[in-house]
């Protein structure tokens, strides 16, 4: 017994030392930030306050899971000026992610860089830096991104790229280096841009892969090969692209730029373009578009005060700006009542979601106004408005990224998906979640803030695994949009034949379907086997009005043991919630303290902590 005590004891002391260590590790790494801050003039302020965390506060700082180290720097575009103070960043040993591009940084490239070990994605692009590179770039065994695109870099370009083999983008593109390219055998490099240089000779055969455009603005002689084949590339973006030292192109090179610039310029409009598309084809299905979130004529334009900002929401440390969104790659979420939503993954590994709002009816001072609303709203049960942007042509509003989906995919998948299993606690919390969440919406505002939009596509799972609901408060700015035919139909109350002139209680009825669907598993509005049409609501009344109650249930719940209770409390809140007299039905307040009845002990979990920082991200 006296050796067992000895041994607790001793790991008890390890614990506390390892504790001890890691709280160090954090001390030091928010030392050495606020020394780059100290040292380093910058236009934007900062929030970076050492009497609050750097893990949950500090803007542009992300740490890892376990909150120990400091893992992502992104700083863009918050007018940094001069060179990168000495044994700064370079003591955050742990560091993976470092954005500092768009500043106006100057000086050479930070030799103590080397010290960070794990640097696994590098953004120094647009700024001033100078001088050679390094010649050992060994040291970043890790390093998946580098882009030091337009600075004014001189020398020749390091042949120690080679032993990069986990790089993919390689960005060189609008700097002075001379020479030679060196063969740059790299397995993985996926995206590559040399162009507007003062580079000579000829391409290695390792980079022929790739097309003549990332070559434009050096020697011609870099132009006399033969494309093997065409990966992904990061062409010249400007149209005016310098070329030097280039006499007349022969046509065959002439075309080939002409033809490759032709589909980057194709996919650079991704986004957007394929927007504005849906406008002309609104019922075409766009689940399957990827491409990019680009800035192109005619679809973006400047805000009325003549800029292109983002408003960003105190507390948000996000670090990016529009041009970073709008540059970003994109994939179609989803489209819904009131807009088009995508993931967007800018280039420094930050993942968001973009919601494109379409028909708005108010100006600028009243979409601004509904959005501060919306942006105010801080509860877990929530999704946080992060940023918005008005144009008199584009309304965009940014959300935290949400990995798990919606409830929607949860329940439902998508076409050729399978769902994801879910059993009754998970669907016993992600009801409360939502109904705290959607209570809490019809509190704002003079308790008169209606959400508008209550469906299961509309909401997703918390990090506590709780419902959140997203996109609340949008119907007060959009136009008149008739009854919809599809599956959103199932969720409108029977009295709403105008999105704008939803109610609290047809919030109530929307929840009261979604209910429904956690129960059984069906959609608001669903085909059987005979192809007949099913709205859920009046499927449900016409089983439990046969005595068939059991019938409703979705055969995965049948399967938990005494729940049945449990089961029949929770569809007679849901009948209770679709009732067709809006006045007969109940308040979100009291439809949540009745699901907390369901399950007591649900009712002491927190339901009014602000969501974290940057889910996702």
């Amino acid at each position: 017994m006296e050796k067992l005590g000895v041994l607790v004891f001793m790991a008890g002391v390890i614990l506390v030392l390892k504790c001890n260590a890691a709280e160090t590790l954090l001390e030091s790494d928010k030392q050495a930030l606020l020394d780059f801050a100290n040292n380093l003039p910058h236009s934007r302020s900062l929030n970076w306050d050492a009497n609050f965390p750097v893990c949950k506060n500090w803007t542009g700082i992300s740490c890892d899971a376990e909150g120990r180290r400091v893992i992502s720097v992104r700083l863009p575009g918050i007018g940094l000026h001069g060179p990168i103070p000495t044994n700064t960043l370079s003591r955050l040993s742990a560091l993976q992610i470092l954005s500092l591009r768009s500043n106006g940084i100057n000086g050479t490239f930070p030799l103590d860089f080397g010290d960070l070990k794990n640097l696994t994605y590098l953004y120094l692009h647009y700024n001033s830096l100078s001088g050679p590179l390094p010649l050992d770039f060994s040291v970043w065994k890790n390093l998946t991104v580098l882009n030091l695109s337009h600075n004014a870099f001189n020398g020749s370009v390091p042949p120690s790229f080679s032993s990069l083999r986990q790089l993919s983008v390689l960005n060189l593109a609008k700097n002075s280096f001379t020479g030679e390219i060196p063969d740059l055998n790299l397995p993985n490099l996926q995206q590559l841009n040399f162009s507007d240089n003062d580079l000579v000779g000829s391409v290695p055969s390792s980079l022929q892969r790739f097309p003549k455009t990332v070559f434009v603005g050096n020697a011609e002689s870099l132009l006399d090969y033969t494309v093997t084949s065409s990966p992904l590339v990061l062409a010249p973006r400007d149209q005016g692209s310098r070329i030097k030292n280039v006499g007349k192109l022969s046509q065959n090179a002439m075309l080939a730029v002409v033809v490759s610039g032709s589909v980057v310029g194709l996919v650079g409009f991704g986004f957007l373009l394929f927007v504005c598309l849906l406008r002309r084809k609104a019922d075409e299905d766009d689940d399957a578009f990827t491409g990019k979130l680009e800035k192109g004529e005619r679809t973006i334009s400047g805000g009325e005060d003549g800029s292109n900002k983002l408003a960003f929401f105190e507390g948000c440390n996000y670090a990016f700006d529009l041009e970073d969104l709008l540059r970003a790659s994109a994939e179609v979420l989803g489209k819904g009542t009131f807009g088009t939503a995508y993931r967007a993954i800018l280039e420094d590994a930050t993942t968001v979601v973009v919601k494109r709002l379409k028909d708005v009816n108010v100006g600028k001072k009243d979409f601004e106004q509904q959005m501060e609303l919306i942006g105010s709203i801080k509860h877990a049960n929530v999704a946080e408005l992060r940023a918005y942007y008005y144009s008199k042509d584009e309304k965009l509003m940014v959300y935290d990224y949400y990995s798990q989906g919606s409830l929607a995919l949860m329940l439902h998948g998508k076409r050729g998906e399978s769902k994801t299993p879910l059993d009754w606690d998970s669907r016993v919390k992600i009801a409360l979640g939502a109904a705290r969440g959607i209570a809490r919406v019809h509190e704002e505002n003079n308790g008169k803030l209606v959400h508008g939009n209550v469906k299961s596509s509309n909401i997703f799972l918390n990090p506590q695994h709780y419902g959140c609901v997203s996109d609340p408060g949008l119907a007060a700015v959009m136009s008149s949009v008739p009854p919809p035919i599809a599956r959103a139909a199932g969720y409108r109350a029977p009295e709403v034949t105008d999105t704008r002139k939803a109610t609290q209680p047809s919030d109530v009825y929307s929840f009261g379907v979604i209910l429904l669907e956690l129960l059984t598993a069906k959609s608001p509005i669903h085909t059987t086997n005979g192809d007949e049409i099913l709205h859920l609501v009046r499927w449900v009344h016409s089983v439990v009005r046969e005595e068939w109650t059991a019938e409703v249930f979705d055969l995965e719940l049948l399967r938990f043991p005494n729940i049945e209770e449990e089961l029949v409390e929770m569809l007679q809140i849901a009948i209770a919630c679709v009732v067709r007299i809006a006045e007969q039905r109940p308040k979100m307040s009291q439809v949540v303290k009745m699901i907390e009845n369901v399950r007591p002990s649900e009712a002491k979990t927190e339901d009014s902590t602000p969501m974290p920082s940057s889910p996702g991200s």
